[in-house]
């Protein structure tokens, strides 16, 4: 049995697999060690799994509104049972496609429960679920760590979750059944994917925000859009306001809702998922003991996934925001070329594309307006909506907003942000624009095809100039 590599990555989630497997292209010896789900938590608990679910709210949503289309759909419901079987299904599937991915590139697999005790030493305790051909407990040796633990959801003092009343992503991605009514603690990416799923199967959904705006960390106007259209299907949005306090009845839970103007209000919901942010699994890795350096729940490294601690690297969720699986998976490139002697190159967070796949979606990268300008930019700021769009409108899905960001004095395209339908798609069309370092001028001389949703992206470059022709 081996026990000793040039990389051992503690973690097979996106960053964990996807360094691994370039570690091994570059002719390094190379284990992951993984405690629990083969790929982590994405493909197994989080973004395939949901988007499983919300491509059925999605089929479910469409054949509600046949008329639209001019077809009938008579006898239709919802099959909770069936949704999650699908969704669980899906997540089996791209877990055990990783198992594969890491063979096939005879990466070595330690099952278990990895401490580092030492530069360059892991000791494994042995976890259930060893899948066939995995090494087990033992200690292992390694010139370089890399530290890819992700992150779990975080918990609020006094409102815990139990798995019943009180649900995280893990109970709300396959619910027994479909609350009837549902309060959402957060309305960051997660808290609005699940919004827009248990509205759509039935459930009356009440979002609360702490922060003044819901998705915190987007264009302004475009949350404000997505408000709208959230609002329009019948979710109801408290912003400024924090669950103060909760109580449990027999199956439901009453919340204690406090606002900025001192108001309060009690409401009462069958579930409650809390879905107010991640915080990075640092505990019980030894880190301490070697002295790593970490910074409110996260990994500290520097643009190369280095830690203070020669030969320990860290990438992912556990090294610090953004909170992505794209980024994570970066990373693991990054830091294995690093290793490897490459010429790597750090990473710039700003053209980390954000996604958010709620009903409409929405998907930005670079700054918004509002950061453009508070860091001293003198900006031409463009817009067109999905109403001048003929494929949007031939779609059935006329209401989504194209904005763009440029400095006025260069042209280089700042941001671009999205609402609409199946603008994840569209948005990486910006960020090679962004990383190309693309001016107006490129974007604005660039065909794109007819008809098109991505029609709308060259129009917003276009309106950003005075120059829209749809408008």
């Amino acid at each position: 049995m081996a026990t000793n590599y040039d990389v051992l990555i503690i973690g097979s989630g996106p960053g964990g697999y996807v360094g691994a497997i370039r570690a091994a292209q570059l002719g390094l010896k190379v284990a992951v060690v993984e405690r629990q789900y083969m790929g982590g938590i994405c493909p197994n608990w989080g973004c395939i799994p949901a988007k499983a679910l919300l491509r059925s709210a999605e089929i479910f949503h469409y054949i509600e509104h046949a008329k639209d289309y001019g077809l009938v759909a008579e006898k239709f419901g919802v099959d909770i049972a069936g949704v999650v079987k699908r969704s669980r299904g899906i997540a089996a599937q791209m877990s055990n496609g990783v198992g594969f991915l890491l063979k096939k590139n005879k990466v070595d697999v330690i099952w278990g429960q990895a401490t580092i005790t030492a530069p360059g030493k892991v000791s494994v305790a042995a976890t259930d679920g060893a899948p066939k051909g995995a090494l087990g407990a033992g200690e292992y040796t390694a010139k370089n760590i890399v530290i890819a633990t992700g992150a779990r959801p975080r918990v609020l003092p006094g409102i815990e979750p139990d798995k019943k009343l009180i649900w995280t992503y893990f109970e709300a991605l396959a619910p027994a059944s479909v609350p009837k009514s549902l309060l959402i603690m957060g309305s960051g990416a997660i808290g609005v994917e699940f919004a827009s799923f248990y509205k759509a199967m039935g459930s009356d959904v009440t979002i609360v925000e702490l922060l003044p705006q819901i998705l915190p960390v987007e264009d302004e106007e475009i949350a404000e859009h997505a408000r709208k259209r959230f609002e329009k299907q019948g979710i109801k949005i408290l912003t400024g306001a924090k669950v103060s306090k909760v109580v449990k009845g027999a199956d439901n839970v009453t919340a204690t809702v406090e606002t900025a103007d001192g108001k309060s209000q009690a409401i009462t919901a069958d579930r409650l998922i809390a879905a107010v942010g991640v915080v990075g699994n640092v505990e019980n890795l030894g880190l301490e003991a070697v002295g790593v350096k970490t910074d409110r729940g996260c990994v500290v490294i520097d643009g190369l996934c280095r830690t203070n601690v020669p030969g320990i690297w860290a990438i992912g969720d556990v090294a610090g925001p953004p909170m992505l699986a794209h980024k994570a998976e970066h990373e693991g490139v990054i830091c294995v070329e690093a290793i490897a002697g490459k010429h790597a190159h750090p990473m710039d967070k700003l053209m980390i594309p954000g996604c958010t796949y709620c009903m409409p979606q929405v998907a930005s990268v670079g700054l918004t307006e509002k950061k453009a300008k508070e860091a001293g930019y003198e900006v031409k700021v463009g817009r067109f909506p999905f109403i001048g769009n003929g494929k949007a409108v031939a779609l059935g899905e006329a209401d989504g907003l194209a904005k763009t960001i440029f400095d006025a004095k260069t042209g280089q395209l700042l941001g671009a942000h999205l609402v609409g339908a199946e603008v994840t798609e569209l948005i990486q069309g910006f960020v090679v624009a962004m990383n190309l370092e693309t001016t107006e001028e490129e974007l604005i001389n660039a065909v794109f095809p007819h008809p098109t949703v991505s029609e709308t992206m060259h129009e917003s470059v276009l309106n950003a100039y005075g120059r829209a022709i749809h408008i």
